[in-house]
């Protein structure tokens, strides 16, 4: 009886936000990298600092302290309202100020980095590595100008779609599209992004893109922050075909800790609650005709972005979450997931999970499914250097 208590403990853990021994040793130990993290909007549009500890949204650097995270994708968010007047580019440059100030307020704490061999220097020093990650549209005309002044700045991951907008040269999983998924110029840009060593991130991309982008590259694509149509059936999610394709160029997909991309209850439950899916962007095509100063204003009271206030018995548990991760790990195998979380940028995590502070309960989770310590390694960063450290380093 005793011994029944106890495993009945052990599997609720996750559960009722408990970390293990066991567990807290492997993620303190491992190597922490996290494939999406909206870390800058809320400054650039409300003020403060990264490295103040904020009582509301998913995080700060003192809570991803508290999470074990080493390394992240630092990711800056272009939102759709920036497109109709074009005024993305000029909203990147704005983000890539915001977040090299953020980072030289805070080069006690975190550092960028370029390559993994970076990435790894700065571990070593005790501090955070952050790669400066675009989600959104560098310019809705893929200009290779652009994007080569981006990478002089540090930006080493862009999205080839423009969030779910379609712009002139790669389709989006979540507008109508127009180029049959990447005409010429999109083409040029794999190969300029190829060239220069940057992270093809095709998280939001439409399937055609997705698959011909694998064709074109010859480097791996990464898909940051992502789930499974196997699992949960909207355009936000990759079919098993494509996820085998992406394994075998050697690429690795991003999981999303919302509950919306993996939890089919939870997707309907939002959606019902807000009348459309949480990708429709309708609005923004009606919208009038705004200066920058006046859409600013317009999106700054939706940071940060967290998830929704969802019935418990909704949600998943840590647990349940992970298998989304067990299906990828049966189509392609377990050199090909990480971890993506998708923190300020809108997820509602599993239950139990209130933010970035909270990442050891995935590893408890992790070893109550029998995952073993190497496989639990890969997931949580080992898979996303090594491709990081392929594209970006290349001899």
């Amino acid at each position: 009886m005793e011994r029944l208590l106890w495993i009945g403990l052990v599997l609720m853990a996750p559960l009722m936000g408990q970390v293990s021994e066991r567990a807290r040793k492997l993620h303190d130990g491992a190597f922490v990298f996290d494939g999406h993290v909206h870390v800058v909007n809320r400054q650039f549009y409300r003020g403060g600092d990264i490295g103040e500890r904020v009582a509301d949204g998913q995080f700060d650097l003192s809570r991803a302290k508290e999470g074990g995270v080493d390394a992240m994708f630092f990711s800056l968010f272009v939102s759709e309202e920036y497109y109709p007047q074009r005024q993305e580019v000029k909203q990147v440059i704005r983000l890539v100020d915001a977040a090299l100030n953020q980072l030289e307020k805070n080069k006690d704490k975190i550092e960028l980095a370029r390559n993994a061999t970076e990435i790894e220097r700065i571990r070593k020093s005790g501090k955070m590595a952050a790669v400066l990650d675009l989600e959104g549209g560098f310019d809705l005309d893929g200009d290779l100008g652009v994007l080569r002044a981006l990478y002089r700045l540090g930006l080493r991951s862009a999205q080839l779609s423009a969030h779910n907008w379609t712009n002139n040269f790669a389709d989006s999983c979540c507008a109508t599209p127009k180029n049959k998924g990447l005409n010429e110029r999109g083409r040029a840009v794999v190969r300029e992004m190829n060239r220069l060593g940057m992270v093809i991130n095709v998280s939001h991309a439409s399937d055609e893109t997705l698959e011909q982008a694998i064709a074109i590259s010859t480097d791996p694509l990464v898909a940051t922050h992502h789930g499974l149509r196997s699992l949960n059936n909207i355009p936000r999610t990759m079919s098993d075909d494509l996820l085998k394709k992406l394994a075998a160029k050697g690429g690795v997909i991003g999981f999303h800790v919302g509950n919306e991309f993996h939890n089919r209850k939870a997707f309907d439950w939002r959606t019902a609650n807000a009348g459309k899916p949480f990708w429709d962007t309708s609005d923004v095509h009606k919208a009038d005709p705004m200066t920058i100063d006046e859409i600013d204003r317009k999106v700054a009271p939706s940071y940060p972005m967290v998830g929704v206030g969802m019935p418990d018995d909704i949600k998943y548990t840590p647990y349940e979450w992970l298998e989304v991760v067990d299906r990828a790990i049966a189509v392609a195998g377990e050199d090909h997931v990480a971890l993506g979380s998708d923190w300020d940028g809108g997820p509602t995590p599993p239950k139990g999970m209130r933010d970035i502070r909270d990442m050891p309960l995935l590893t408890e989770a992790m070893l109550q499914r029998g995952w073993s310590e190497a496989r639990i390694k890969k997931f949580l960063g080992g898979n996303l250097l090594r491709v990081f450290r392929q594209i970006t380093e290349k001899k």
